[in-house]
């Protein structure tokens, strides 16, 4: 089978990047702290006819992999998942303390104002692959967001079970 690829490149955290039927938007990546290894990339993601998220990868990461993070009883929970279904017609928001995609093994550090190179592999129903290479700017939270709506995650010291993380 040929491996269909589609490229696009989005320079605004605002814009949208569409890769066959599938939309990405609102995308950011969390500032970390001198020494911090780890930080969050959030976005919300639609596909008109449904897709599934099967890869990312960043240059600024040693790993790039989408991540559930849930609570179970009083543990916060968080486990890679290697492919992420993203249903027909709907949106499924990757956003902190829920899915999202995660940098580990940090190069550099992500300041305020920068922006992060990062890759998503999507596979359509018929299997065909299609990639959306996005310039993701670093902010403390989301654009548009109200400081304080969000708590900080600094993956580095939060009491999490990662058991199922290879």
């Amino acid at each position: 089978m040929k491996l269909k690829t589609l490229t696009l490149i989005a320079a605004l955290a605002s814009g949208s990047v569409y890769a066959q039927t599938v939309e990405v938007k609102d995308a950011w990546v969390r500032t970390t702290v001198a020494g911090q290894k780890a930080t969050g990339a959030f976005m919300n993601i639609s596909a008109r006819d449904g897709a599934q998220l099967v890869g990312v990868s960043s240059p600024v990461a040693g790993v790039t992999e989408v991540h559930e993070m849930k609570m179970e009883g009083e543990i916060m929970k968080m486990r890679p998942v290697p492919i992420l279904d993203i249903p027909a017609g709907k949106t499924l928001a990757l956003k902190p303390g829920g899915y999202h995609v995660m940098l580990l093994d940090l190069k550099v550090p992500l300041a305020k104002g920068g922006s992060v190179p990062l890759t998503l592999v999507f596979k359509d129903a018929r299997g065909a692959e299609s990639k959306v290479e996005l310039k993701v700017p670093v902010a403390t939270v989301a654009p548009g967001a109200k400081m304080g709506s969000m708590p900080a995650m600094n993956h580095d010291k939060m009491p999490m079970d990662h058991s199922q993380h290879k």
